[in-house]
């Protein structure tokens, strides 16, 4: 079984950055699209971004697009979002996903989630 753990999430001030990091233990990764989405209560679940297998590949949501840069570590069998000026719409927590196929689609593994609040 692929197990993921998200971390990097915390309390943070408009116009803050954080790194949030998804490390997979279980299989590797580099198998393995990734998918980071967040959900805030009362709102549908977001797709924020994903990287391919190889991290040739990105895609990003409109809301985050110039902000955000995922990036994996296959070595180290870690994906990671940076998240640059950071909003309070940007609140929810933040999950990590692996996909077989690709982007967008199938998403079987996923992990706990990580809290990110954005406010002054």
């Amino acid at each position: 079984q692929l197990q993921l753990v998200e971390s990097g999430g915390g309390l943070v001030q408009p116009g803050g950055s954080l790194r949030l990091s998804c490390a997979a233990s279980g299989l590797t990764l580099d198998s393995y699209t990734i998918g980071w989405f967040r959900q805030a209560p009362g709102k549908e679940r977001e797709e924020v971004s994903c990287i391919s297998s190889s991290g040739k590949y990105t895609n990003y949501a409109d809301s985050v697009k110039g902000r955000a840069t995922i990036s994996r570590d296959n070595a180290k069998n870690t994906v990671y979002l940076q998240m640059n000026g950071l909003k309070p719409e940007d609140t929810a927590v933040y999950y990590c996903a692996a996909s077989g196929v690709g982007c967008k689609y199938h998403y079987i593994y996923w992990g706990q989630g990580t809290q990110v609040t954005v406010s002054s």
